[in-house]
């Protein structure tokens, strides 16, 4: 019985809930090619690990000849028989063919292919838990910076925040505790890659979702948002029920809802304005408190506005 690759198995199977049979798969992959450096000159080595006992055993298709002195990668008639009665000559069957010193090559071995595994099985959990939850918020601490980009430690994964993606005003140290907008979840040979957002328009469509409960619930709905990062977003709102006030939900009762957004946005002013299928109004809505001497529709388009404001 093996029982260091036995007590092995049991604990990534028990502690890191990694399938016990997908290790042991590749467990006997990894320990193929250094069979197959061990055994001889066959063209076939197999390895196979018993499911109970974890014993290793390498088995190698060997052909058979009319020889007593049969060369590597042969086996004798005779022999054959013994494994095989119904043996001929130009048959290729297969045998034991453990070498001696294998045992300490596939402890080595078995270790590496383990370690890899797990690796690509945490790879694959973190992609799995991420890949659903674009557009979503995420929560972590500033693990370092890469040049102008954040590495952020989400807890069991690490993300990126481009400089792209961060707004200019907000600086971080080592160690802050940070909410970003999950933006994309690729999946690479390195493993996945979440990248996150801070400057996106729809972060702040998302924290007023997290705030506002008549959004989440969809009496209230966000039409449109403009946002320049680190000084000013504006948002558009309407409700679909006339007893709610869209703007006053937004707002909050001694204005706490937005306080808070504006609170994790590091000062960031929040324009909340009511939202109207009408063009013009809803232009003038959106450029309040700005004094605007006309508002008229392009007739070749009227969905262009223009606007003529007081200088």
């Amino acid at each position: 019985m093996n029982t260091d690759l036995l007590n092995i198995l049991n604990y990534m199977e028990k502690e890191r809930g990694i399938d016990r049979e997908v290790l042991i798969k590749a467990v006997e992959f990894a320990l193929q090619s250094a069979a197959k450096k061990n055994v001889g000159d066959v063209e076939d080595a197999r390895v196979e690990i018993d499911r109970k006992t974890c014993d290793i055993q390498v088995f190698a298709t060997v052909d058979v000849v009319d020889s007593s002195r049969p060369a590597e990668g042969q086996i004798s008639l005779a022999d054959a028989k013994k494994i095989k009665s119904g043996a001929k000559i130009g048959d290729r069957i297969e045998i034991k063919a453990t070498p001696k010193n294998f045992g300490r090559i596939a402890a080595q071995t078995a270790k590496q292919a383990i370690i890899q595994k797990i690796k690509q099985a945490e790879r694959d959990r973190v992609f799995d838990e991420y890949k659903d939850r674009t557009g979503q918020i995420a929560s972590g601490s500033v693990r370092q910076f890469n040049r102008s980009d954040i590495i952020v430690d989400l807890g069991r994964a690490e993300a990126i925040i481009p400089v792209k993606e961060r707004v200019p005003t907000e600086e971080y140290q080592i160690g802050d505790r940070i909410r970003a907008l999950v933006l994309t979840v690729q999946s690479g040979s390195s493993g996945p890659a979440i990248i996150l957002s801070r400057s996106h328009p729809d972060f702040v469509k998302c924290l007023f979702k997290l705030e506002v409960s008549e959004i989440a619930d969809g009496v209230v709905e966000i039409m449109g948002i403009a946002r320049e990062p680190g000084y000013r977003t504006k948002i558009a709102v309407r409700s679909h029920d006339d007893k709610v006030d869209p703007v006053g939900a937004c707002v909050g009762m001694r204005g706490i809802r937005v306080k808070n957004i504006v609170r994790e946005l590091y000062g960031e002013k929040i324009d909340i304005i009511r939202w109207h299928s009408d063009p013009k109004t809803y232009v003038t809505n959106a450029l309040s408190p700005a004094k605007l001497l006309k508002v008229f529709t392009d007739a070749d388009n009227p969905n262009l506005v223009h606007v003529v404001a007081d200088a």
